[in-house]
């Protein structure tokens, strides 16, 4: 990845205020509960009317009127510090095309999208409404509110953590986009999340409401070279932000780095971890460790990202499923609230038994969870097991990417 040095930035001179707009339409969309802020003059007439937006000018203060950002000091997301163990085998999975290799300047314009609820219809939810830092960039929530109040996506929010590292790279827990950035567009056009869907213009109609916004003409501008805002803009800048969540700071991070060992086959997966207690440290090798050994999860949940295997299939939610699911990283699943695709186990526990008595024969099972004779494999594991196993997802938890002011709101209270 290429290193995006701070620079010193000269604001846009305008010598006219752009005409005020209204996004006049009606409908229903939001991606879910909280966090984020419209920094614009907005009068919004029902949940289901669009919001109008004065035209905020650039001026040398536009940015730091509205946002605690500091453009000649830019927080470091092309160029983190990545444990040994983050090697060329995880650079292989890396899923950053070519052309949006994470910098500085860019990815400071993708957290502002994230946290902004003018990204939505009436400007009552963002992105990260949906995918809140302390749920590990997911939804407490089974299902996330719309835009509108009161209604509901039907799929859980997926956690943000090592989003990077998912190959080949779709997106969705049914893979049905192709890349971050391609994904990045839905939400906002769908009818229940944001609420620009096509009866209320589609991203047509978001573009001119940004583009009459100060703080993004001056931070297209500083990311782009100009003030233009566009779809292709927008996804870029959003999938950058996203791909910089990198976790590496669980406790089970710490501990596998002192016992990381390139020589070995397994790295030193195998190896007891420091700092964890011994019912984790079994969790840990039931985790880790194949038939006769343990169960196999780190199969298809591949350490250190715990990102899911490319060849993984399905998990056997239902009987007779022929969809292949995802599943995001591990990384901080203890803090989601809800889990699989629908949102349908509120505890890990409940995660846990059902891969222990709970898999499902169907055509797209995925083999490993067959046991010989083509029946869904059965663990049979103890109630010590069982909790040794939930304990150690609980080691996987990372409070400093939840906390890092760089992945946090930018817009001051």
């Amino acid at each position: 990845m290429q290193t995006q040095h701070a620079m010193f930035f000269k604001p846009l001179q305008l010598t006219s205020l752009i005409a005020i707009i209204t996004v006049a339409l009606t409908s229903l969309t939001a991606c879910g509960g909280s966090s984020g802020g419209a920094a614009t003059s907005t009068a919004t007439t029902s949940t289901t009317t669009a919001t109008t937006t004065t035209t905020t000018p650039a001026t040398a203060a536009t940015v730091a009127s509205a946002l605690t950002l500091n453009l000649t000091s830019l927080s470091n997301y092309a160029a983190p510090t990545l444990p040994a163990y983050y090697d060329a085998a995880v650079t292989a999975l890396d899923n950053t095309p070519a052309g949006n290799v994470v910098n500085n300047k860019t990815a400071t314009l993708g957290r502002v999208l994230f946290y902004d609820k003018n990204l939505s219809f009436n400007n009552t939810v963002s992105c990260a409404s949906c995918h809140q830092a302390t749920a590990g960039f997911s939804d407490p929530a089974r299902f996330s509110t719309g835009f509108a109040g009161g209604t509901f996506t039907t799929a859980h929010s997926m956690r943000l953590g090592n989003i990077r590292y998912y190959r080949p790279g779709s997106m969705f827990w049914d893979k049905r986009t192709a890349s971050v950035e391609l994904q990045v567009s839905q939400p906002i056009q769908n009818a229940i999340e944001m609420g620009f869907d096509a009866t209320h213009g589609g991203i047509a109609a978001l573009l001119p409401k940004l583009q009459a916004i100060g703080y993004y003409q001056e931070l297209f501008t500083f990311a782009f070279g100009d003030a233009n805002v566009t779809e292709a803009r927008i996804q870029n800048a959003l999938a950058q932000f996203e791909r910089s969540m990198v976790s590496v700071n669980s406790a089970w991070d710490t501990g596998f780095a002192s016992v990381f060992n390139p020589a070995l086959p397994d790295q030193g997966r195998s190896l007891p971890v420091p700092g964890l207690t011994a019912q984790e440290d079994r969790g840990r090798a039931l985790f880790m460790g194949g038939p006769g050994v343990g169960v196999g999860c780190a199969g298809c949940h591949v350490p250190p990202t715990f990102s899911l295997g490319a060849n993984s299939l399905s998990n056997g939610l239902d009987a007779g499923e022929t969809r292949i699911f995802k599943s995001p990283s591990l990384k901080s699943v203890a803090v989601s609230g809800a889990f699989m695709h629908d949102g349908r186990f509120s505890t890990l526990d409940q995660v846990v038994e059902f891969y222990n008595s709970g898999v499902q024969a169907g055509p797209a099972l995925d083999p490993r969870l067959v046991a010989p004779g083509g029946a869904p494999r059965a663990l049979n594991l103890t109630v010590a097991d069982k909790a040794a196993l939930v304990a150690f997802l609980k080691t996987l938890t990372d409070t400093t990417l939840a906390t890092d002011a760089k992945f946090l709101t930018p817009f001051k209270p």
